[in-house]
């Protein structure tokens, strides 16, 4: 009796019946809660800015590709500031940029949302503040964490080198964008000093930069030496690279000035202005705020003072010290002096002084006194010849808030459509409508100055 042949099935046939058997139950896929983080938790604008700064928005979540959540503001304290509809967050990525579109002036806490997978949310709080609205907004922008700039120079590559007299920190912008600084220094350890220098003018030739207190006393009339230090940073790099070494520091110009001025008869009243108990930001008072060098020399330096005038009365001219041995000071020697300059501002007094490759000037001009947020200013170009007297520019603005204070270069002011970068110090403005002084804010993101680019030669 013979087998019953076997029949071999044909190998796609019986790959066809494997699929065919059922299959296992399947794995449930499950997502974990999003995470949502901010690059900071406190963000400055203004009504009606130009770029004003973002917040980066990083999310994510497991089990979801990152391009399915979605981020929006979900709440807000109080929408007279911003609201919901305000704030855009744009990018698919881990990472977005959030912006927001004041609509008054204030502060408001917003909540925004990251809505993943499975219905899964996660929240955090914004906290958001709002400045006014200010004249030449398109050509304005804003460098948060400080806001007292007083002297600021040129980094090359689109940046600036910006100096704080409430603090020793040097802060790199970038002079283009509104934002936080992207690089920081502070030498006072160095310098040995726990007080501010009070840093009121700076100048750079070739890779170093100087940088001068006020060299006067501080409001209350109280002698702080700290004040009286020149200092100065050697720059490598440039641009977003740059970075500073300090190089050299002195303590003996204040001294020499008073010395010089009392050998020549007291002709400016440094001493009476220097006096323990004399407020420095009188008609009369001793208060340096302008550090350039003299036409094609990188050795006599040109000291502008915000006080005295001279006469020390209204309508006086400003004052300019020519000291003739400038980097000598860091090697230990004592100031040596050129015959002063008096200048005809209309009245007013050296705030900045900058010079260009050109042998171009220019100089900010403002009142001796202390309450920058009213009086005028204007802007000057000179020769930077003793002889010669400087020419009115233009009436600077002074319906917003912040003084301003600092010229961080010069351009060929020829040149056809030529526009000059100017910075306030808001350190005295009262930005939120809060009753509370920028320079006292405890949170360091709501600080800022303001820089406007403002065009000299139409």
């Amino acid at each position: 009796m013979s087998r019953p042949s076997r029949r071999l099935l044909p190998p796609a046939v019986a790959a066809l019946a494997l699929l065919a058997l059922p299959a296992g139950p399947a794995a449930a896929v499950t997502y974990g809660t999003p995470t949502i983080t901010f690059s900071t938790a406190y963000l400055s604008g203004a009504v009606g800015a130009t770029g004003d700064p973002t917040v980066t928005v990083t999310v994510a979540q497991s089990g979801a590709p990152v391009s399915s959540l979605t981020v929006a503001a979900t709440a807000s304290t109080r929408t007279a500031v911003a609201r919901t509809g305000d704030v855009t967050v744009t990018g698919t990525g881990s990472a977005r940029t959030l912006t927001v579109a004041a609509q008054g002036v204030g502060y408001t806490d917003l909540t925004v949302k990251v809505t993943g997978l499975g219905g899964k949310t996660a929240s955090k709080t914004l906290h958001y503040a709002a400045s006014a609205a200010v004249q030449f907004s398109a050509d304005s922008r804003y460098l948060t964490g400080s806001s007292d700039a007083s002297a600021a120079v040129d980094a090359g590559g689109g940046y600036i080198v910006v100096a704080d007299d409430e603090s020793n920190v040097l802060r790199l912008y970038d002079r283009n964008a509104s934002g936080a600084p992207v690089r920081t220094w502070d030498f006072s350890s160095a310098l040995g000093v726990t007080k501010e220098i009070d840093i009121e003018g700076a100048t750079r030739v070739g890779n170093t930069v100087y940088w001068t207190g006020s060299l006067g006393n501080n409001k209350d009339g109280e002698i702080k030496p700290p004040r009286h230090i020149v200092f100065a940073t050697t720059v490598t790099g440039s641009g977003a690279g740059t970075q500073l070494a300090l190089a050299g520091s002195s303590s003996v110009l204040r001294d020499d000035l008073i010395a010089w001025d009392r050998a020549h008869g007291d002709r400016y009243g440094f001493a009476a202005g220097a006096a323990a108990g004399q407020v420095p930001k009188q008609i009369n008072g001793f208060n340096v705020e302008g550090l350039e060098f003299a036409p094609g020399s990188t050795t006599t330096a040109y000291v502008g003072f915000r006080a005295p005038l001279t006469p020390a009365v209204t309508g006086g001219r400003a004052l300019v010290v020519p000291v003739t041995n400038f980097p000598s000071l860091f090697g230990g020697s004592h100031a040596t002096f050129g015959e002063p300059i008096e200048l005809d501002l209309g009245g007013l007094s050296v705030r900045d002084l900058r010079r260009n490759a050109l042998g171009q000037y220019l100089i900010v001009a403002g009142s001796w006194a202390a309450d920058d947020n009213s009086d005028p200013y204007a802007l000057y170009r000179w020769d930077g010849q003793p002889g010669s007297q400087p020419v009115k520019l233009l009436d600077l603005p002074t319906a917003d808030a912040g003084g301003w204070e600092a010229v961080p270069d010069v351009p060929d002011l020829t040149a056809p459509g030529a526009r000059v970068q100017l910075i306030t110090d808001d350190g005295s403005a009262v930005l939120y409508g809060d009753g509370i002084a920028a320079k006292d804010l405890t949170q360091p993101e709501f600080k800022k100055s303001r820089s406007t680019w403002f065009t000299v030669n139409p």
